[in-house]
């Protein structure tokens, strides 16, 4: 069974990853890093998505990397909630105007509203307001 996690290298995002790591290690399960394609990640993200793998490894996860081949990076995540081995999708997710809710997509609502397997929300601690 798997933990997978949509990358992006956002605050939100970084948020997401470290809580699927936690639930990866808790459910000791192997961890679905959902990452850009080859070649279309930043040098900032290619190094998160290399310390996640090892912070992974330091606690016992088998972790890797799993390349958005194009796709919708919600139609990856849903498609990978359908899997018979994901059992977990974390998602990083951040505030929103009301009128931005009611005029703009959101990938994180579509997997909340559209996946076949459960799904944390991970709001980056943004300190205090």
């Amino acid at each position: 069974m798997s933990v997978a996690v949509g990358y992006v290298a956002t605050q939100e995002r970084r948020a997401a990853l470290s809580a699927a790591l936690g639930e990866a290690a808790l459910r000791k399960t192997r961890l679905q890093i959902m990452g850009p394609q080859p070649g279309e990640a930043s040098a900032e993200s290619e190094s998160d998505i290399r310390d996640a793998i090892a912070a992974a490894a330091a606690v016992g996860v088998d972790a890797s990397l799993r390349h958005n081949e194009g796709s919708d990076a919600a139609d990856l995540m849903i498609d990978a909630s359908y899997e018979e081995d994901i059992e977990l999708i974390v998602i990083g997710v951040r505030r929103r105007s009301p009128v931005g809710k009611l005029f703009l997509g959101s990938t994180a609502q579509r997997v909340i509203l559209e996946a076949g397997c459960p799904v944390t929300a991970v709001k980056a601690d943004v300190g205090p307001r």
